[in-house]
């Protein structure tokens, strides 16, 4: 059979579907990296995370490898530039996760809207006894401004539309054949809306692009909700913003340096938290899994991949 370096281990189908036809080389299992890697020079498949990834050290160990297979849409922790120079093909695992975040997302909106963590404590705690729960806020009719309206953005977008939202987005460049108006200015969108949702991915170009002027044109009635990257967001001022009042709510699944964060964050009441669970879900994992397994066992027997980076 042939070789496989995993770099991080995976969920036990994957482990299983792919022991049938590689031998798997646990490289987080090694005590010494550098000689684990000097002894996988011939190895030609891998696979990894977007989180942990492969950088170009970690390629250049390995003259042999052809084909790096990551289990997840983010591929943010790979090296995608120094894999093409170097000749090798990254696979990603794109759409069967795009449901499953898009769900979360509205999720995320209508627990931090209908403020729906703190009413259960509420109710549990027996406070209820005592008089009702403060109205809260609704998304019929606000404006979400999609930030990435990339496949997991159009999800959104669709769902927000069924909870009668009025949907905008930002982007690099607009997309001719959607119908939802367009803002070359983030900070403009973020003027223009109630809510934001952030979907895109960690790069030099969108590390801080929330930053404090776009905070403070989403103002102190507005919330930000962030599925993408926690890098995405400037999270310092984020918290400062949101203990003055300055900034009206955030929902997050994902942070600056998770799975730390700042733990001013568990003491505010306008935010809600959640440990990175976008696509965690078991039909969506499994989707992943059997992606990553197909892009291998394809790129073994030298067919086209089923879902090629770029």
């Amino acid at each position: 059979m042939n070789d496989l370096i995993m770099i991080a281990p995976m969920p036990p189908k994957v482990m299983a579907d792919l022991s049938e036809s590689f031998t798997i080389l646990k490289y987080w299992e090694a005590v010494d990296k550098k000689t684990f890697l000097s002894n996988c020079a011939h190895v030609k498949f891998m696979a990894t995370n977007g989180h942990v990834g492969c950088d170009d050290a970690m390629m250049g160990a390995l003259p042999g490898l052809k084909v790096i297979s990551s289990f997840g849409v983010g591929y943010d922790g790979i090296d995608v530039t120094a894999a093409r120079k170097r000749g090798i093909s990254v696979t990603n695992t794109p759409d069967v996760l795009s449901d499953a975040v898009a769900e979360l997302a509205l999720g995320l909106m209508l627990s931090l809207c209908r403020r729906i963590v703190d009413a259960d404590a509420f109710t549990r705690q027996g406070k209820w006894l005592e008089g009702g729960y403060p109205l809260t806020g609704e998304l019929t009719g606000a404006t979400v401004g999609i930030l990435g309206l990339g496949r997991i953005g159009k999800e959104i977008a669709r769902r927000a539309q069924a909870f009668k939202m009025q949907v905008v987005y930002h982007g690099r460049n607009p997309q001719a054949y959607e119908p939802f108006p367009y803002y070359a200015s983030l900070e403009e969108m973020a003027a223009a809306s109630d809510w934001i949702v952030a979907v895109v991915p960690d790069n030099a170009a969108t590390r801080k692009l929330v930053d404090r002027k776009v905070l403070t044109a989403l103002g102190p009635k507005g919330a930000i909700v962030n599925l993408g990257r926690g890098t995405l967001i400037d999270e310092p001022v984020m918290v400062e913003m949101l203990q003055s009042g300055a900034l009206g709510g955030a929902a997050l699944d994902v942070f600056d340096q998770e799975p730390k964060m700042s733990p001013d964050l568990w003491k505010l009441p306008n935010v809600v938290l959640s440990p990175h669970q976008g696509s965690a879900t078991e039909k969506t994992r499994i989707a992943m899994g059997d992606l990553v397994v197909q892009n291998l066992l394809r790129a073994k027997e030298g067919r086209p991949l089923v879902s090629p980076v770029g």
